[in-house]
């Protein structure tokens, strides 16, 4: 067996090198909570999912490429899910009991049931665990790189927060971060991220303010998915200026974490909305190599990984941020006015949630503006204002979300607070839809 750091991870973007647990099945959340439970024991796990396709040919082809996986990734146990029936989950069935592995076959698995299957038939260690995964990955970054350089798009969220603090790590000041503060940001967000990478950590931080871009470019327009590409689109240009100001560049160093992964590898899965990243850079900017160093982490690991480092809480339980910011929760056209609006309502929730104690228990809680205004009353005269929507979820994978039953006490000194601070709105509702049907985001 190898030794304890070596069950990790085998590169600089965290791909374990043993001690596997593969998780095969047809249906994605469930699996994922399986894989969740196995990696909660300390071994580590991850989740193949196939797609059951027409026709001989596909299911063949389909049932192959979960072999050819289970046979790349070499696994000391397979979980095998037995959700739906279907000719390609049988054939893949049938392949793995031709092969040399310890294999549970459940349609649910229970902890007791999990527990004997990974320490007494695959002998697993339970070594799995945020210290060493640290450690391993420093080392396997610094081994990737050499004497090259790195750059990040560094947002301030908590994926790329992390990857760019691990990084500066392994490699220190070959590493450049590029932080685009397009003017679509929280209150007082992008002054705190350029005192902690910058101040705190030392990173060579390199802020572009290109707020007047972006508002420009978001005039007059509503659809929510040309607010999205309009902004990934700008985010490239003011990057790709900036990284030739740098000059010579070797790797990207990017923020992708698990669930992402297993997302875009499943090919009958619509998007439900683009995501923006930096996903675009890769074939604007010829990079030698890209650096995913979460790629196989949740987000909740993501976040202890961040507190092992040393990351500020106020970073590491940032709320999850869209890519386009504020811009996808206003709804309708993006102005300089709703901003306002929007950044003082929604630092008002965030800071009564903060205060009852309850920000480490809810996944995440945002505001949105829509672009409903209805008749209210404001110190004895008519007002024709904004309706303000909060939203409160809690999820362990993001994938299924329920809403949160917060108190009525908070929910009342919140709308009290927004209706009398801040300007132009008169009305507040609260969002209790799960996903699904809806999404996080309402944009």
């Amino acid at each position: 067996m190898e030794n304890k750091a070596s069950m990790l991870t085998g590169n600089a973007n965290g791909e374990p090198a043993n001690e596997l647990i593969l998780v095969v099945s047809d249906e994605l959340e469930f699996s994922q909570a399986v894989a969740r439970m196995a990696r909660d024991m300390g071994v580590y796990s991850e989740v193949l999912i196939y797609e059951d396709k027409e026709g001989r040919k596909n299911e063949n082809a389909a049932a192959g490429k979960i072999i050819g996986e289970i046979r790349k990734k070499k696994p000391a146990g397979i979980v095998f899910i037995a959700y739906n029936e279907t000719k390609t989950g049988k054939l893949i069935l049938d392949e793995i009991e031709n092969m040399d592995i310890h294999m549970l076959f459940t349609i649910k698995p229970d902890e007791r049931e999990m527990r004997s299957f990974l320490f007494n038939a695959c002998k697993c260690s339970g070594n799995w665990n945020v210290k060493t995964f640290v450690e391993n990955a420093v080392e396997n970054i610094r081994n990737t790189v050499g004497n090259k350089r790195v750059l990040c798009a560094l947002s301030g969220g908590v994926d790329s927060s992390v990857s760019a603090v691990l990084a500066n790590k392994a490699i220190g000041k070959q590493l450049t971060c590029i932080f685009v503060d397009h003017g679509l940001l929280r209150k007082y967000e992008a002054r705190h991220v350029e005192e902690v990478f910058r101040n705190q950590f030392g990173i060579d931080l390199v802020k572009v303010n290109a707020k007047d871009r972006f508002l420009e470019k978001l005039k007059g327009v509503t659809d929510p998915e040309k607010k999205r590409r309009f902004i990934g689109e700008e985010f490239i240009r003011v990057f790709e200026e900036e990284a030739k100001k740098i000059g010579n560049v070797d790797f990207l160093l990017q923020g992708t974490i698990y669930p992402d992964v297993i997302e875009s590898g499943m090919e009958s899965r619509p998007a439900v909305k683009t995501h923006h990243n930096v996903g675009g850079l890769p074939e604007k900017i010829k990079f030698k190599g890209i650096i995913e160093p979460l790629k196989y982490l949740f987000k909740d690991e993501v976040r202890r990984v961040g507190e092992e480092l040393g990351i500020p809480s106020s970073i590491v339980w940032r709320q999850p941020f869209p890519g386009p910011g504020l811009a996808v929760r206003i709804i309708g056209e993006v102005t300089e006015e709703k901003l306002e609006i929007l950044r003082d309502a929604d630092y008002i929730f965030r800071e009564e949630i903060e205060k009852a104690g309850l920000h480490r228990e809810l996944s995440q809680y945002f505001v949105v503006l829509t672009d409903v205004r209805s008749v209210g009353v404001r110190h004895g005269k008519r007002t024709y204002d904004y309706t303000i929507a909060l939203r409160a979820i809690k999820t362990k994978d993001f994938m299924t979300v329920d809403w949160v039953r917060l108190p009525y006490d908070i929910l009342a000194e919140t709308v009290y607070r927004i209706v009398n601070e801040v300007s132009h709105v008169n009305r507040v509702v609260y969002d209790i839809t799960a996903k699904p049907p809806a999404t996080v985001e309402w944009e």
